[in-house]
């Protein structure tokens, strides 16, 4: 029998759909942060080497820098929201692995990035070094947030909520002992110049998945928003939003040097 001549027509592949683009909103906010970041470190450097006489440990300085972590923190949550909604599994991968890896990735490169901050401080502050400071907190809040991306939104911030309020109660626990510090429990008579432990603030981060998974439907916007974006200061506010990590590297140590100079040659 003689083979048949005919063959099916090809199939066309359908193209895969465009990556959802980068929503401004959520740039300009980190971006924001990084502005306020900056002008507080740039203080806090100036009152260290001696050029002003501010107290950053003052009530009102420490509840803005406290405001500053809040939103990066709440930001985080919101981001780990979205990354989850745009989430493609790969060929013959089960739903949320590529996610889980990321987020496993992510928080580490974070937490270690926090570890190079503690290091340096050591050397260069010395007793009152970063010990549990904000980077060590994003790294190991990413990867603990993750797997609330896959309940409904109220119980990821009610959790957030019982973490907050249960810290605050911890905050107030002084102890003998360190080893429990990165929790929330601060031990007695060790200064540290940023301290954000897990309890409270990992609340935060929970409160901002919840609100990223009602605001954002599949990774886009919900509510009407007018489009900025391309207004100057919001363009500005995004970059910077873009590459708050580096930033955030290398910010201080070039204030403080620029500071330190203007000190040596005030005197």
């Amino acid at each position: 029998m003689a083979e048949s001549t005919h063959h099916p027509q090809s199939v066309a592949t359908p193209a895969a759909p465009p990556a959802s683009p980068r929503l401004w909103e959520i740039d300009a906010l980190r971006g924001f942060a990084v502005i306020l970041m900056i002008f507080y470190h740039l203080v806090w450097d100036l009152q260290y080497v001696g050029l002003v006489p501010v107290n950053v440990y003052a009530g009102s300085w420490q509840l803005f820098a406290r405001s500053i972590g809040t939103l990066f923190i709440f930001v985080l949550g919101v981001s780990v929201a979205l990354r989850a909604a745009r989430q493609t599994p790969a060929p013959g991968q089960p739903p949320g692995r590529a996610f889980w890896q990321g987020s496993l990735m992510r928080g580490g490169i974070i937490f270690s990035l926090g570890m190079v901050i503690t290091l340096a401080t050591l050397l260069v502050i010395g007793e009152a070094y970063v010990r549990f400071g904000i980077l060590h907190l994003l790294g190991l809040t990413l990867i603990l947030a993750t797997p609330f991306v896959y309940v409904r939104p109220w119980i990821s911030m009610v959790v957030g909520l019982l973490m907050f309020a249960g810290g605050i109660y911890l905050n107030g626990q002084l102890v003998t002992f360190p080893w429990l510090l990165w929790l929330g429990l601060q031990p007695i008579g060790v200064p540290m110049v940023d301290y954000y432990p897990l309890l409270p603030w990992a609340g935060i981060a929970l409160l901002g998945v919840g609100v990223g998974k009602l605001g954002y439907n599949a990774g886009m916007r919900r509510f009407a928003l007018p489009d900025l974006s391309m207004l100057p200061p919001i363009r500005g506010m995004r970059l910077l939003g873009r590459h708050s990590l580096l930033i955030y590297m290398l910010h201080q140590p070039l204030l403080l040097g620029i500071v330190t100079a203007l000190n040596a040659l005030r005197a």
